[in-house]
């Protein structure tokens, strides 16, 4: 009898034990998908613990690799961070879901110059993440010539250390910006143009690459890169021969924000996520980790005055006076693509 007691005991506590596990995992999940190295990995894990939650946490490359993800349906993502260009697609084809501002009271924080921008006017989908700028990141004791110029990633004098981006809308731009065109062009002729200037310094090119220019710029196997403004950042905190500069002609001025898309399974989680992103002393840990720009007005005083007044991070308004936003070009998508294909397949 006492063993029959006993047994049932052991039962009794081994269900209850299973059932609590059960409960623990049943806690509501949010589902992220974002840029590689794009957030302090210890900020996922508060909102956890503030929240009671579990956060999935994917990562992309590149903007494309996003937009293909969520446009053909199968994910269950309920908070991204496209880019400018890409919002105001996913805008255009009912990919996003408009976000309830009412629930993100730290929308406050973010400066009235990241608002309203062309791609999102009313932010009905969109709420600022980071920004920046794309210029060249090079090693003073490698380059001997002043850099203020895209022309010096066509110099000779390089050939074999320059990294280009993996990125056709960086890469193409650039060429269109050192030809003095607009980085949104639709004109062939101007597209054709930036197609042969591409292919004119692939053989200067030591290789087109996205995270792993970090790496190669701190190690020094390299002289010259095109670089995001926040990679740049970073790599100069641990190699103090870099430095970053945005060409004469001009450059890409962008913007991350997050969004929901439309058949997010967690839409208020998502919208709470976004509130959270977006407190100032958040915000402030993010950028500092990263190295990117904040766009929130309270979290740039809670910066270290190192970075707070880093030209690099948050340049003056005549260095960026001839930036561009990058508009969306899919009438055109299918040039941009073949010019791409042609440049990386070009030998």
């Amino acid at each position: 009898m006492k063993k029959t007691r006993i047994l049932l005991l052991i039962v009794l506590v081994l269900s209850v034990g299973i059932a609590l596990v059960g409960c623990g995992d049943d806690k509501p999940t949010l589902n992220v998908y974002n840029w590689g190295d794009y957030i302090d990995p210890e900020v996922i894990n508060d909102f956890e613990k503030e929240f009671g939650v579990k956060v999935n946490y994917d990562t992309f490359a590149t903007n494309e690799d996003m937009y293909v993800s969520i446009a053909k349906g199968g994910t269950n993502y309920d908070v991204t961070f496209p880019s400018d260009y890409m919002i105001e697609r996913m805008i255009a084809e009912d990919l996003l879901a408009k976000i309830d501002k009412d629930k993100i009271p730290n929308l406050q924080y973010i400066g009235e110059r990241y608002l309203n921008l062309d791609f999102d006017p009313n932010n009905e989908y969109s709420v600022p993440y980071m920004w920046g700028t794309v210029g060249i990141i090079y090693n003073k004791k490698m380059v001997d010539d002043v850099v203020d110029s895209w022309d010096i990633l066509w110099n000779e004098k390089y050939q074999g250390q320059i990294l280009m981006l993996d990125s056709q809308r960086e890469s193409i731009g650039v060429a269109l910006k050192k030809l003095g065109y607009s980085m949104n062009t639709r004109n062939m002729d101007e597209l054709e143009a930036a197609k042969e200037e591409l292919i004119k310094q692939k053989p200067l090119v030591y290789a087109y690459v996205g995270d792993e220019v970090k790496e190669l710029m701190v190690g020094e196997e390299a002289a010259l890169a095109v670089v995001w403004s926040g990679d740049a950042v970073a790599m100069i905190r641990e190699n103090e021969n870099l430095a970053y500069a945005i060409p004469k002609e001009g450059s890409n001025i962008w913007f991350d924000n997050m969004v929901i898309p439309k058949n997010a399974p967690n839409k208020e989680l998502a919208e709470e996520f976004i509130n959270f992103m977006n407190r100032p002393e958040i915000a402030a840990r993010n950028a500092e980790y990263i190295g990117y720009s904040t766009p929130n007005t309270q979290a740039l005083e809670l910066l270290p005055e190192e970075l707070k007044n880093s030209d690099v991070a948050y340049p003056s308004d005549k260095a960026i006076e001839n930036t561009e936003i990058f508009l969306d070009v899919k009438d055109v998508l299918t040039i941009y693509d073949n010019i791409w294909l042609e440049v990386k397949s070009h030998r």
